[in-house]
């Protein structure tokens, strides 16, 4: 019997796929085909390359990517897409600003980032036409893997995490662009993807399996504790007291002492990493790397003032520091349940006061900082970062558009038009991508989807958007259904 060998749930893709006892013995039989051994390894190795004939502008132009989650949908028309000449229940209270860029204005809430907006692409006509209801856990999950809810579940709506949910993008570019350093791959901070009581969908390595899930930092704290990145707990990445570097590298050369007396068929194999995992755990463990880059009492008050003395803005800081230390993907998540209070984005009632005093300032302050350390220290050569939320809000203040209820100066849920950031990465400085209608209803030139600012990412490292993926059933599934914005590009 004729048969390609693969891994449960996995394709060919995949480049850390392992090879049974069984597989073995049936690849004896492509022989008949005139595949020796050898060559049909080297195959399987070639088909760890995907979408290496995409190319075009921006190709392989990123080693990382730090994703800013503006979890629940801050409002375009408060921040960097002002209408001065709307009517008054359209228009924002905040007065207009010119930034960096000739023509162009951000609202008085982002004083700091209009002076660094020459160094990364805005996207003023992000939409879509949502599948049923916009509620922040559809929009999320579609940004967050590049699928509606409704392909995993019956009612598209608040389903909880699932392992048959599509992956986070973070998990695919890592499966796709494995680590070759002792560090971490993926990490999401401070706090899980989350609207009411549905926590973490779209933030997993769903059918992908355990092996490409972030490592998740949620420091102990509420939302509301400002202070929680001082207390960052790594206790699983260090040795127990009692265990020495040492010892325990010792043990590991025991271990392989015993495995090199198994059976030479899976000698045969130990070149394609069964172990993989464990020695990467291992070596993350040992060289204390990751450990020192989540310790922020390395960096001086003066750069820690500089991001701001929040969650927020240490989180960024702390973002910075593991590109530095060479971690593939990293997620901020806005510290604040998608559809809450306070410093929440999901602004329903009381935006004025809540964007001025509250998510206003910390946004302006800690991204501006990330972008300006990033620039300083050279960072944004080979980094890409995006800056999104789910939708924008309503031109319309105190009109219900998702069933929720609106105060005067409150604006509801808008998936239909609003604004997104890129940077870094061969992206294009002090380019604005293109343009929304006199009311921020709708884009009038260059719209962009969700799903296509995702194939630009995956575009971003030499990925192509369309690779096959294997679900949970073996059926084959593109990572997006769309193709790069490529314009975004220098």
């Amino acid at each position: 019997m004729i048969r390609i060998p693969g891994g449960t749930c996995s394709d060919l893709c995949d480049p850390q796929l392992k090879m049974t006892r069984r597989d073995l013995l049936r690849v004896g039989g492509a022989s008949i085909l005139g595949l020796s051994l050898g060559s049909l390894f080297k195959l399987q190795a070639l088909a760890g390359e995907p979408g290496q004939l995409a190319g075009g502008p921006g190709w392989g132009s990123a080693k990382n990517v730090v994703m800013i989650y503006l979890q629940g949908g801050p409002s375009h028309l408060d921040l960097w897409d002002p209408k001065e000449n709307a009517p008054d229940n359209i228009r924002s209270v905040f007065k207009p600003i010119p930034t960096k860029i000739p023509g162009v204005n951000f609202t008085e809430i982002l004083p700091q980032l209009a002076k660094v907006n020459d160094k990364f692409t805005m996207i003023r006509s992000m939409g879509y036409t949502p599948n049923g209801l916009f509620n922040h856990t559809a929009a999320i999950y579609q940004i967050m893997t590049g699928y509606t809810t409704d392909k995993v579940s019956p009612s598209g709506q608040l389903e909880p995490p699932d392992p048959k949910d599509f992956p986070n993008f973070g998990s695919n570019i890592i499966r796709l662009r494995p680590m070759t350093e002792p560090m971490l791959p993926f990490v999401v901070m401070p706090r899980p993807l989350q609207e009411s009581n549905v926590v973490g969908k779209g933030g997993s390595a769903g059918f992908l399996g355990k092996s490409f899930e972030p490592y998740r930092l949620f420091p102990d704290g509420d939302d509301m504790d400002m202070n929680k990145m001082d207390r960052i707990r790594v206790d699983d990445l260090k040795l127990p007291p009692e265990v020495f570097s040492l010892r325990l590298q010792r043990r590991a050369h025991l271990r392989e002492a015993v495995e090199a007396a198994t059976p030479y068929i899976d000698k045969a194999v130990e070149n394609y990493n069964l172990d993989d995992y464990y020695q990467r755990a291992l070596n993350l463990i040992i060289s204390g790397r990751a450990r020192k880059a989540f310790d922020l009492t390395q960096e001086s008050e003066k750069m820690r003032d500089r991001y701001g003395r929040n969650t927020f803005g240490q989180s960024c800081l702390l973002a910075r520091r593991l590109v530095e230390a060479g971690t593939r993907v990293v997620e901020v998540i806005w510290p604040k349940v998608a559809n809450s209070d306070n410093h929440s984005w999901d602004q329903h009632s009381d935006l004025t006061t809540r964007m001025k005093d509250r998510s206003g300032p910390m946004l302006d302050q800690g991204l501006a900082a990330f972008f300006a350390d990033m620039d300083e220290r050279g960072l944004l050569k080979e980094t890409l970062v995006v800056a999104i939320g789910e939708f924008g809000r309503s031109p319309l203040k105190g009109v219900s558009t998702s069933g929720n209820t609106n105060s005067a100066d409150g604006r509801d849920h808008w998936p239909y038009c609003y604004t997104s950031i890129m940077a870094g990465a061969g992206v294009k400085r002090g380019y604005v991508h293109g343009k929304s209608d006199k009311t921020g209803s709708s884009p009038t030139e260059d719209p962009v989807h969700p799903t296509e600012l995702l194939a630009s990412v995956y575009h971003a490292f030499g990925i192509d958007p369309e690779t096959i993926v294997y679900n949970h059933l073996k059926q084959p599934r593109e990572l997006v259904k769309a193709k790069a914005v490529t314009k975004l590009f220098a």
